[in-house]
Formats: structure tokens, sequence, C-alpha cells
């Protein structure tokens, strides 16, 4: 069985920062891509970030492009987003998602039907 599990979350004054985990159990960390989606209330889902496998590329959001990174733990098959200079729009509940296989084209990634595997979500509120 497949788990992955968010933490991290938190209320942040704008400015701030904070770091998400995502631990994962049941499938082969090593061998799947990872990505990083969150969704406002009354807004679909979005793509955040994105990290390869062998943690060789990543892909951004442009919205969040130079704030946060994503980074990965092989060992402890645990994802991060580490989010800086937080924005009141980056209210959001993050969810983090596995790919499991060989993705050619990165930019695939960046849907959330390439994914096989969800968390649960973790709530980011940032106040102005």
């Amino acid at each position: 069985q497949v788990q992955l599990v968010e933490s991290g979350g938190g209320l942040v004054q704008a400015g701030g920062s904070l770091r998400l985990s995502c631990a994962t159990s049941g499938r082969p960390f090593s061998l799947s891509a990872m990505g990083w989606f969150r969704q406002a209330p009354g807004k679909e889902r979005e793509f955040v970030a994105t990290m390869y496998s062998s943690a060789s590329s990543t892909l951004y959001a442009d919205s969040v492009k130079g704030r946060f990174t994503i980074s990965r733990d092989n060992a402890k098959n645990t994802v991060y987003l580490s989010m800086n200079n937080l924005k009141p729009e980056d209210t959001a509940v993050y969810y983090c998602a596995l790919k499991y296989g060989l993705v050619l084209d990165q930019r695939r990634l960046t849907r959330e039907n390439e994914y096989d595997y969800w968390g649960q979500g973790t709530q980011v509120t940032v106040s102005s």
C-alpha cells in the first residue's frame, strides 16, 4: 500500500518561510518523480513544483519560481518544499504526489493526471 503523508503546514506572516515534508512508503521512492500541487479555496488544484527521481531536473510554476525549492532525500523516502518570501496568495492546501517510473518529458509532470498517488494535503495560510 502506497502512502504519502504531508506535514509542515501552518500559519505564517507574509514574507515568512515554511518547509513542507512528504514522507512516502510502499513504492521505490528512488524510481519515482515527485510533485507538489496546491488548491486555494474556490479554485482548482494547480501545479507548484516537480522533481525527477534522480533529482537531476526540476520544474516550477512561474508564480513560485525563485521563492520555492523542491528537494528530496532518497534515503528517507521524503520530498520537501521549502517556501520563502510567502505571500497571502500562497494560501492553499498543499498536496504531494508520486509518479512511479520513467517520464521522458518532464512537462507532463505539471499535470495532475500524470501522478499515481496523492497525499491528504497540508494547509498553508499566509496572513498579510
